[in-house]
Protein backbone atom coordinates (compact mmCIF):
# COMPACT_ATOMS: atom_id res chain seq x y z
CA UNK A 1 0.00 0.00 0.00
CA UNK A 2 1.49 3.14 -1.05
CA UNK A 3 1.59 6.03 1.62
CA UNK A 4 3.44 8.76 -0.20
CA UNK A 5 0.48 10.75 -1.91
CA UNK A 6 -0.98 10.83 1.89
CA UNK A 7 1.78 11.94 3.28
CA UNK A 8 2.29 14.95 0.80
CA UNK A 9 -1.08 15.97 1.88
CA UNK A 10 -0.40 16.11 5.39
CA UNK A 11 2.55 18.24 5.08
CA UNK A 12 0.63 20.55 2.64
CA UNK A 13 -2.28 20.59 5.07
CA UNK A 14 0.63 21.13 7.72
CA UNK A 15 1.91 24.20 5.62
CA UNK A 16 -1.64 25.78 5.20
CA UNK A 17 -2.10 25.37 8.72
CA UNK A 18 0.94 27.14 9.43
CA UNK A 19 0.56 30.13 7.03
CA UNK A 20 -2.92 30.86 8.21
CA UNK A 21 -1.87 31.15 12.13
CA UNK A 22 1.12 33.40 11.02
CA UNK A 23 -1.70 35.94 11.58
CA UNK A 24 -1.17 35.22 14.89
CA UNK A 25 2.54 35.74 15.53
CA UNK A 26 2.45 38.69 17.97
CA UNK A 27 0.41 36.25 20.70
CA UNK A 28 2.79 34.65 22.82
CA UNK A 29 5.69 34.15 20.86
CA UNK A 30 8.39 33.16 23.16
CA UNK A 31 7.78 29.90 23.59
CA UNK A 32 11.46 28.91 22.49
CA UNK A 33 13.93 31.55 22.08
CA UNK A 34 11.54 33.62 19.29
CA UNK A 35 12.88 36.85 19.39
CA UNK A 36 9.91 39.55 20.85
CA UNK A 37 8.51 42.26 19.24
CA UNK A 38 6.93 43.51 22.79
CA UNK A 39 6.85 42.77 26.54
CA UNK A 40 4.06 41.35 27.63
CA UNK A 41 2.66 39.84 30.85
CA UNK A 42 0.61 36.23 30.83
CA UNK A 43 -1.06 35.30 33.19
CA UNK A 44 -1.39 31.55 33.20
CA UNK A 45 -4.69 29.52 35.12
CA UNK A 46 -4.02 26.05 35.31
CA UNK A 47 -6.50 23.16 35.54
CA UNK A 48 -6.49 21.30 39.45
CA UNK A 49 -5.37 17.98 39.28
CA UNK A 50 -4.93 15.28 41.76
CA UNK A 51 -6.38 16.04 45.45
CA UNK A 52 -7.35 19.45 44.21
CA UNK A 53 -8.89 18.29 41.24
CA UNK A 54 -10.85 16.19 43.09
CA UNK A 55 -12.29 18.52 45.91
CA UNK A 56 -11.88 22.12 45.92
CA UNK A 57 -10.95 22.45 41.83
CA UNK A 58 -9.78 26.00 41.81
CA UNK A 59 -6.41 24.79 40.44
CA UNK A 60 -3.11 26.91 39.95
CA UNK A 61 -2.21 30.39 38.62
CA UNK A 62 1.09 32.06 37.48
CA UNK A 63 2.48 34.62 35.73
CA UNK A 64 4.96 34.66 32.53
CA UNK A 65 6.86 37.75 31.78
CA UNK A 66 8.70 37.56 28.99
CA UNK A 67 10.80 40.19 28.68
CA UNK A 68 11.87 39.31 32.85
CA UNK A 69 14.50 37.31 33.25
CA UNK A 70 16.64 36.12 35.89
CA UNK A 71 19.78 35.57 37.78
CA UNK A 72 18.69 32.59 39.88
CA UNK A 73 15.54 31.62 40.61
CA UNK A 74 14.86 34.12 43.05
CA UNK A 75 16.93 37.07 41.74
CA UNK A 76 15.18 39.16 38.33
CA UNK A 77 17.09 40.76 35.51
CA UNK A 78 16.34 42.12 31.60
CA UNK A 79 15.96 39.36 29.40
CA UNK A 80 18.79 39.40 26.51
CA UNK A 81 17.16 39.57 22.95
CA UNK A 82 17.59 35.66 22.53
CA UNK A 83 15.90 34.84 25.75
CA UNK A 84 12.51 34.23 26.90
CA UNK A 85 11.26 35.32 29.78
CA UNK A 86 10.67 33.46 33.20
CA UNK A 87 7.73 32.72 35.03
CA UNK A 88 6.89 34.07 38.31
CA UNK A 89 4.00 32.05 41.13
CA UNK A 90 3.83 32.08 44.62
CA UNK A 91 4.73 28.76 46.59
CA UNK A 92 4.14 27.04 49.71
CA UNK A 93 7.33 25.44 51.59
CA UNK A 94 10.18 25.55 48.80
CA UNK A 95 13.36 26.67 50.67
CA UNK A 96 11.20 29.65 52.38
CA UNK A 97 10.88 31.90 49.46
CA UNK A 98 7.72 33.67 48.57
CA UNK A 99 8.20 33.74 44.87
CA UNK A 100 10.63 31.77 42.61
CA UNK A 101 11.78 32.56 38.80
CA UNK A 102 11.32 29.69 36.66
CA UNK A 103 12.46 30.14 32.87
CA UNK A 104 8.94 29.38 30.51
CA UNK A 105 10.29 26.08 28.62
CA UNK A 106 11.52 24.08 31.83
CA UNK A 107 8.24 25.70 33.69
CA UNK A 108 6.15 23.98 31.25
CA UNK A 109 7.90 20.86 30.66
CA UNK A 110 11.15 20.22 32.97
CA UNK A 111 13.58 20.23 29.78
CA UNK A 112 16.05 22.71 28.64
CA UNK A 113 14.83 22.93 25.25
CA UNK A 114 11.73 22.52 23.14
CA UNK A 115 13.34 19.89 20.59
CA UNK A 116 13.88 17.86 24.17
CA UNK A 117 10.14 17.26 25.36
CA UNK A 118 8.25 13.93 24.89
CA UNK A 119 5.48 13.45 22.99
CA UNK A 120 3.84 10.61 25.58
CA UNK A 121 4.97 10.92 28.83
CA UNK A 122 4.01 8.30 32.18
CA UNK A 123 4.53 9.24 36.04
CA UNK A 124 8.21 7.66 35.78
CA UNK A 125 9.32 9.81 33.15
CA UNK A 126 8.00 13.24 34.29
CA UNK A 127 9.65 12.26 37.64
CA UNK A 128 13.19 11.64 36.02
CA UNK A 129 13.07 14.62 34.30
CA UNK A 130 12.29 16.81 36.82
CA UNK A 131 14.61 15.31 38.61
CA UNK A 132 17.18 15.98 36.39
CA UNK A 133 16.55 19.30 36.14
CA UNK A 134 16.48 20.29 40.04
CA UNK A 135 20.04 18.39 40.07
CA UNK A 136 21.03 20.88 37.09
CA UNK A 137 19.64 24.25 38.17
CA UNK A 138 17.38 24.05 41.46
CA UNK A 139 19.88 22.27 44.36
CA UNK A 140 20.04 25.83 46.29
CA UNK A 141 16.29 25.26 46.75
CA UNK A 142 15.89 21.58 46.58
CA UNK A 143 19.13 19.74 47.62
CA UNK A 144 19.37 15.76 47.53
CA UNK A 145 18.17 14.01 50.90
CA UNK A 146 21.18 13.17 53.04
CA UNK A 147 21.11 9.42 51.44
CA UNK A 148 20.83 10.85 48.09
CA UNK A 149 17.88 10.70 45.94
CA UNK A 150 15.28 13.12 45.42
CA UNK A 151 13.64 15.65 48.58
CA UNK A 152 10.38 15.84 49.69
CA UNK A 153 8.47 18.42 49.25
CA UNK A 154 6.47 20.90 46.80
CA UNK A 155 9.87 22.11 44.89
CA UNK A 156 8.34 19.92 41.59
CA UNK A 157 5.42 22.20 41.39
CA UNK A 158 8.18 24.93 39.90
CA UNK A 159 8.51 22.37 36.78
CA UNK A 160 6.97 20.40 34.53
CA UNK A 161 3.30 21.86 34.53
CA UNK A 162 2.03 20.75 31.67
CA UNK A 163 2.60 17.16 32.12
CA UNK A 164 -0.33 17.73 35.05
CA UNK A 165 -2.71 19.85 33.78
CA UNK A 166 -3.70 22.10 30.61
CA UNK A 167 -2.90 25.45 31.01
CA UNK A 168 -4.85 29.05 30.02
CA UNK A 169 -3.14 32.32 28.83
CA UNK A 170 -4.34 35.55 28.60
CA UNK A 171 -1.55 38.06 27.46
CA UNK A 172 -1.69 41.97 28.05
CA UNK A 173 1.01 44.07 26.76
CA UNK A 174 3.66 45.39 28.84
CA UNK A 175 6.56 48.05 28.41
CA UNK A 176 10.13 47.93 29.30
CA UNK A 177 9.95 51.02 31.99
CA UNK A 178 7.13 48.84 33.20
CA UNK A 179 9.56 45.85 33.52
CA UNK A 180 12.46 47.55 34.80
CA UNK A 181 10.50 49.10 37.88
CA UNK A 182 9.11 45.71 38.47
CA UNK A 183 12.42 44.20 38.32
CA UNK A 184 14.02 46.57 40.67
CA UNK A 185 11.09 45.99 42.96
CA UNK A 186 11.25 42.49 43.31
CA UNK A 187 15.16 42.69 43.72
CA UNK A 188 15.01 45.37 46.58
CA UNK A 189 12.35 43.89 48.80
CA UNK A 190 12.48 40.52 51.10
CA UNK A 191 11.29 37.35 49.19
CA UNK A 192 10.44 35.71 52.65
CA UNK A 193 7.66 33.12 52.46
CA UNK A 194 4.59 34.68 53.08
CA UNK A 195 1.69 32.44 51.66
CA UNK A 196 -1.70 32.06 52.92
CA UNK A 197 -4.53 29.80 51.35
CA UNK A 198 -6.90 32.74 52.39
CA UNK A 199 -5.15 36.13 52.19
CA UNK A 200 -2.38 35.28 50.44
CA UNK A 201 -2.31 32.59 47.94
CA UNK A 202 -0.70 32.23 44.91
CA UNK A 203 -3.87 34.39 43.04
CA UNK A 204 -3.45 36.80 45.17
CA UNK A 205 0.59 37.34 44.28
CA UNK A 206 -0.71 37.25 40.51
CA UNK A 207 -3.09 39.66 41.33
CA UNK A 208 -0.60 41.76 42.61
CA UNK A 209 1.85 41.77 40.03
CA UNK A 210 -0.83 42.28 36.96
CA UNK A 211 -2.44 45.24 39.85
CA UNK A 212 1.93 46.77 39.40
CA UNK A 213 1.74 46.60 35.68
CA UNK A 214 -2.19 48.27 35.50
CA UNK A 215 -3.52 48.73 39.10
CA UNK A 216 -6.88 48.19 40.09
CA UNK A 217 -7.35 45.38 37.05
CA UNK A 218 -7.62 42.74 38.83
CA UNK A 219 -9.66 42.14 42.25
CA UNK A 220 -11.23 39.57 44.78
CA UNK A 221 -15.11 38.57 44.23
CA UNK A 222 -16.76 38.63 47.67
CA UNK A 223 -19.73 37.03 46.90
CA UNK A 224 -18.82 34.51 44.70
CA UNK A 225 -15.36 33.62 46.08
CA UNK A 226 -16.24 34.61 49.72
CA UNK A 227 -13.50 37.19 49.45
CA UNK A 228 -10.90 34.56 48.53
CA UNK A 229 -8.75 35.38 45.32
CA UNK A 230 -9.35 32.44 43.26
CA UNK A 231 -7.09 32.00 39.86
CA UNK A 232 -10.18 31.65 37.68
CA UNK A 233 -11.30 35.09 39.45
CA UNK A 234 -8.70 37.15 38.21
CA UNK A 235 -8.50 35.45 34.77
CA UNK A 236 -11.93 36.35 34.45
CA UNK A 237 -10.90 40.47 35.54
CA UNK A 238 -8.19 40.21 33.18
CA UNK A 239 -10.33 39.11 30.20
CA UNK A 240 -12.83 42.06 31.65
CA UNK A 241 -9.93 44.40 31.63
CA UNK A 242 -8.71 43.39 27.90
CA UNK A 243 -11.91 44.26 26.43
CA UNK A 244 -12.63 47.64 28.24
CA UNK A 245 -8.54 48.75 26.69
CA UNK A 246 -8.63 47.70 23.47
CA UNK A 247 -5.61 49.84 22.37
CA UNK A 248 -3.85 47.17 24.43
CA UNK A 249 -2.54 44.28 22.81
CA UNK A 250 -3.82 41.15 24.03
CA UNK A 251 -4.31 37.29 23.20
CA UNK A 252 -5.88 34.28 24.53
CA UNK A 253 -4.69 30.97 24.13
CA UNK A 254 -4.63 27.47 25.41
CA UNK A 255 -1.45 25.01 26.23
CA UNK A 256 -2.30 21.43 25.98
CA UNK A 257 -2.02 18.84 28.39
CA UNK A 258 1.31 16.63 27.45
CA UNK A 259 -0.18 13.32 25.55
CA UNK A 260 0.31 10.52 28.20
CA UNK A 261 -0.48 8.12 31.12
CA UNK A 262 -0.58 11.00 33.40
CA UNK A 263 -4.11 11.59 34.76
CA UNK A 264 -6.05 14.39 32.40
CA UNK A 265 -6.41 17.72 34.63
CA UNK A 266 -10.08 18.66 35.69
CA UNK A 267 -11.81 22.38 35.06
CA UNK A 268 -10.99 24.99 37.04
CA UNK A 269 -13.79 26.45 39.23
CA UNK A 270 -13.87 29.25 41.59
CA UNK A 271 -15.11 28.30 44.96
CA UNK A 272 -18.89 29.01 44.66
CA UNK A 273 -18.72 27.10 41.66
CA UNK A 274 -16.70 24.31 43.40
CA UNK A 275 -19.52 23.87 46.24
CA UNK A 276 -22.66 24.38 43.73
CA UNK A 277 -21.27 22.17 41.20
CA UNK A 278 -19.99 19.03 44.02
CA UNK A 279 -23.28 16.95 44.76
CA UNK A 280 -21.45 15.67 47.81
CA UNK A 281 -20.93 19.19 49.15
CA UNK A 282 -24.38 20.96 47.76
CA UNK A 283 -27.02 18.09 48.35
CA UNK A 284 -26.15 18.21 52.24
CA UNK A 285 -25.91 22.04 52.24
CA UNK A 286 -29.75 22.19 50.74
CA UNK A 287 -30.93 19.64 53.16
CA UNK A 288 -29.53 21.11 56.18
CA UNK A 289 -29.74 24.94 55.66
CA UNK A 290 -32.04 25.19 52.64
CA UNK A 291 -32.05 28.97 52.42
CA UNK A 292 -28.32 29.13 52.42
CA UNK A 293 -27.77 26.24 49.47
CA UNK A 294 -30.93 28.21 47.69
CA UNK A 295 -29.47 31.52 47.97
CA UNK A 296 -26.21 29.89 46.73
CA UNK A 297 -27.71 28.30 43.68
CA UNK A 298 -29.60 31.60 42.87
CA UNK A 299 -26.29 33.74 42.72
CA UNK A 300 -24.45 30.90 40.78
CA UNK A 301 -27.16 30.63 38.13
CA UNK A 302 -27.64 34.34 38.06
CA UNK A 303 -24.35 35.27 37.11
CA UNK A 304 -22.57 34.52 33.13
CA UNK A 305 -19.67 31.88 34.14
CA UNK A 306 -16.62 32.47 32.99
CA UNK A 307 -15.28 29.35 30.60
CA UNK A 308 -11.43 29.97 30.51
CA UNK A 309 -11.56 27.54 27.31
CA UNK A 310 -14.13 29.59 25.13
CA UNK A 311 -12.80 29.60 21.63
CA UNK A 312 -9.18 29.69 22.81
CA UNK A 313 -6.74 29.11 20.25
CA UNK A 314 -4.31 26.44 20.99
CA UNK A 315 -0.88 26.82 21.02
CA UNK A 316 0.99 23.80 18.80
CA UNK A 317 4.56 22.09 19.09
CA UNK A 318 5.69 24.68 15.93
CA UNK A 319 5.24 27.36 18.90
CA UNK A 320 1.43 28.96 16.62
CA UNK A 321 -1.95 29.32 17.51
CA UNK A 322 -4.23 26.95 15.68
CA UNK A 323 -8.20 27.07 16.03
CA UNK A 324 -9.45 23.97 18.25
CA UNK A 325 -10.43 20.33 16.17
CA UNK A 326 -13.49 20.18 14.98
CA UNK A 327 -15.86 17.04 15.38
CA UNK A 328 -15.66 16.44 11.25
CA UNK A 329 -11.36 16.71 11.85
CA UNK A 330 -11.66 14.02 14.32
CA UNK A 331 -13.53 11.93 12.65
CA UNK A 332 -10.99 12.04 9.18
CA UNK A 333 -8.19 11.77 10.58
CA UNK A 334 -9.96 8.73 13.52
CA UNK A 335 -10.72 6.61 10.49
CA UNK A 336 -7.31 7.44 8.73
CA UNK A 337 -5.75 6.21 11.94
CA UNK A 338 -7.86 3.03 12.62
CA UNK A 339 -6.53 2.46 8.41
CA UNK A 340 -2.72 2.86 9.34
CA UNK A 341 -2.89 1.05 12.26
CA UNK A 342 -4.52 -2.06 10.43
CA UNK A 343 -1.88 -1.66 7.71
CA UNK A 344 0.77 -1.76 10.72
CA UNK A 345 -0.92 -4.80 12.31
CA UNK A 346 -1.36 -6.71 9.15
CA UNK A 347 2.14 -5.56 8.05
CA UNK A 348 3.45 -7.45 11.13
CA UNK A 349 1.54 -10.66 10.92
CA UNK A 350 -0.65 -9.92 13.90
CA UNK A 351 -3.95 -10.65 12.26
CA UNK A 352 -6.39 -8.73 13.89
CA UNK A 353 -9.89 -9.11 13.22
CA UNK A 354 -11.83 -6.37 11.53
CA UNK A 355 -14.32 -6.57 14.16
CA UNK A 356 -12.06 -5.71 17.28
CA UNK A 357 -10.62 -2.52 15.41
CA UNK A 358 -12.62 -0.11 16.77
CA UNK A 359 -11.63 -0.80 20.47
CA UNK A 360 -7.88 -1.59 19.14
CA UNK A 361 -6.45 2.11 19.50
CA UNK A 362 -7.29 2.42 23.36
CA UNK A 363 -6.09 -1.31 23.93
CA UNK A 364 -2.79 -0.36 22.10
CA UNK A 365 -2.77 3.16 24.38
CA UNK A 366 -3.02 0.46 27.29
CA UNK A 367 -0.39 -2.11 26.13
CA UNK A 368 2.06 1.32 25.20
CA UNK A 369 0.99 2.51 28.57
CA UNK A 370 2.66 -0.97 30.63
CA UNK A 371 5.91 -0.96 28.54
CA UNK A 372 6.68 2.46 28.95
CA UNK A 373 6.17 1.27 33.09
CA UNK A 374 8.88 -0.86 32.37
CA UNK A 375 11.39 1.06 30.72
CA UNK A 376 14.08 3.17 31.98
CA UNK A 377 14.27 6.81 31.11
CA UNK A 378 17.82 8.06 30.11
CA UNK A 379 18.90 11.09 27.43
CA UNK A 380 20.61 10.28 24.28
CA UNK A 381 24.18 11.44 23.55
CA UNK A 382 21.91 15.25 22.48
CA UNK A 383 20.43 15.69 25.65
CA UNK A 384 17.03 14.70 24.05
CA UNK A 385 14.63 12.41 26.66
CA UNK A 386 15.02 8.18 25.42
CA UNK A 387 13.15 4.90 26.95
CA UNK A 388 15.61 2.02 27.46
CA UNK A 389 12.83 -0.68 26.46
CA UNK A 390 13.92 -4.12 27.60
CA UNK A 391 13.51 -6.48 24.40
CA UNK A 392 14.92 -10.32 25.11
CA UNK A 393 16.71 -10.94 28.09
CA UNK A 394 19.39 -8.02 29.32
CA UNK A 395 18.95 -6.67 25.73
CA UNK A 396 17.55 -3.46 25.32
CA UNK A 397 16.75 -1.30 22.69
CA UNK A 398 16.53 2.68 22.83
CA UNK A 399 13.28 4.44 21.85
CA UNK A 400 13.59 8.36 21.21
CA UNK A 401 10.65 10.38 23.09
CA UNK A 402 10.85 13.71 21.09
CA UNK A 403 10.00 14.59 17.48
CA UNK A 404 13.68 15.27 17.15
CA UNK A 405 15.07 11.85 18.11
CA UNK A 406 11.89 9.25 17.89
CA UNK A 407 13.19 8.62 14.27
CA UNK A 408 16.87 8.99 14.31
CA UNK A 409 17.40 7.28 17.58
CA UNK A 410 14.74 4.72 18.13
CA UNK A 411 16.34 0.82 17.46
CA UNK A 412 13.30 -0.43 16.98
CA UNK A 413 10.56 1.23 14.38
CA UNK A 414 7.46 -1.31 15.84
CA UNK A 415 8.42 0.35 19.65
CA UNK A 416 8.37 3.71 18.25
CA UNK A 417 5.20 3.56 15.98
CA UNK A 418 3.30 2.30 18.96
CA UNK A 419 4.58 4.89 20.99
CA UNK A 420 3.18 7.60 18.57
CA UNK A 421 -0.23 5.12 18.28
CA UNK A 422 -0.56 5.86 21.43
CA UNK A 423 -0.15 9.54 21.33
CA UNK A 424 -2.22 9.83 18.29
CA UNK A 425 -4.93 7.95 20.36
CA UNK A 426 -5.45 9.93 23.17
CA UNK A 427 -5.14 12.94 21.25
CA UNK A 428 -8.08 12.07 19.31
CA UNK A 429 -10.51 10.82 21.76
CA UNK A 430 -13.50 13.30 21.95
CA UNK A 431 -12.39 14.95 25.11
CA UNK A 432 -8.85 15.66 24.37
CA UNK A 433 -9.75 16.93 20.55
CA UNK A 434 -10.61 20.06 21.33
CA UNK A 435 -7.74 20.94 23.13
CA UNK A 436 -5.55 19.45 20.26
CA UNK A 437 -4.18 21.73 17.35
CA UNK A 438 -4.94 19.82 14.21
CA UNK A 439 -1.34 20.77 12.78
CA UNK A 440 -0.26 18.51 15.58
CA UNK A 441 -1.92 15.59 14.72
CA UNK A 442 -0.81 16.66 11.23
CA UNK A 443 2.87 15.83 11.80
CA UNK A 444 2.51 13.17 14.15
CA UNK A 445 0.65 11.14 11.36
CA UNK A 446 3.14 11.88 9.06
CA UNK A 447 6.07 10.82 11.54
CA UNK A 448 3.82 7.85 11.80
CA UNK A 449 3.67 6.94 8.34
CA UNK A 450 7.55 7.39 8.68
CA UNK A 451 7.71 4.67 10.99
CA UNK A 452 5.67 1.81 9.18
CA UNK A 453 7.92 2.25 6.33
CA UNK A 454 10.70 1.81 8.34
CA UNK A 455 8.96 -1.47 9.42
CA UNK A 456 8.47 -2.40 6.28
CA UNK A 457 11.76 -1.95 5.09
CA UNK A 458 13.13 -4.03 8.41
CA UNK A 459 10.30 -6.90 7.76
CA UNK A 460 11.50 -6.92 4.12
CA UNK A 461 15.39 -7.10 5.24
CA UNK A 462 15.04 -9.52 7.53
CA UNK A 463 12.91 -11.93 5.23
CA UNK A 464 15.65 -11.71 2.87
CA UNK A 465 18.19 -12.11 5.01
CA UNK A 466 16.46 -15.39 6.75
CA UNK A 467 15.44 -16.96 3.42
CA UNK A 468 19.64 -16.30 2.08
CA UNK A 469 20.65 -18.15 4.88
CA UNK A 470 18.05 -21.10 4.43
CA UNK A 471 19.11 -21.37 0.82
CA UNK A 472 22.75 -21.28 1.95
CA UNK A 473 21.94 -24.34 4.75
CA UNK A 474 20.45 -26.28 1.82
CA UNK A 475 23.56 -26.29 -0.33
Amino acid sequence: MSVGPFTKLLVARSRAFSKGVRLCALLFFCLCGIQHTHAAATLLLEEPYSYDGAFAGTGHVAVYLSRVCSVSPVILRPCAEDESGVVLSRYDGIAGYDWIAIPLIPYLYAVDRPEAIPLFADPRLVAFLRDQYRREHLESLAPDRPGGGAPEGNWYELIGASYDRTIYGFEIETSPEQDARLISKFNSQPNRQRYNFVKRNCADFVREVINFYYPHALHRSVIGDLGVTTPKQIAKMLVKYCRHHPELQSADFLVPQVPGAVPRSKPVHGVLESVVAAKKYMLPLIALHPYIGGSLLVEYFGHRRFDPAGNALILDSWRELESPMTRDDRLAYQSRMDELMEVSFDSLGKGIEAQGRKSEGKTEEKSWERLQASAQPGFDVSGKPVLHMPTDGDVTTDVGLSRSNIVSVSGSPELAARLLAARINQELRPSAARKTAPGDVNRDLVLYLQLLSLQREEIASFTHNSRAQAGAGLQ
